[in-house]
């Protein structure tokens, strides 16, 4: 292997990684976004667990995916 191969392969896994952390990041920040003022903390709890839960569910997806698209 040449030096630029290296260079390469080091610097996809490096840019990889921090998109995946900036994506994982969005998805968390769109999963426990406000949206105006809550009537009440339990109503508002309930809200952020569907979020979170969402945004889970958005991750396993997009992992499927990464995983056919290898095929």
């Amino acid at each position: 292997m040449n030096m630029n191969q290296i260079i390469n392969m080091v610097m996809r896994l490096f840019l990889r990684k921090a998109i995946s952390k900036g994506i994982d990041k969005g998805f968390n920040m769109a999963a426990t976004r406000k949206k105006g003022p809550a009537p009440d903390p339990e109503a508002e709890r309930l809200e952020k667990s569907q979020g979170q839960e969402n945004a889970k569910r958005a991750k396993q997806a997009m992992r499927v995916g990464r995983r056919i698209g290898r095929m």
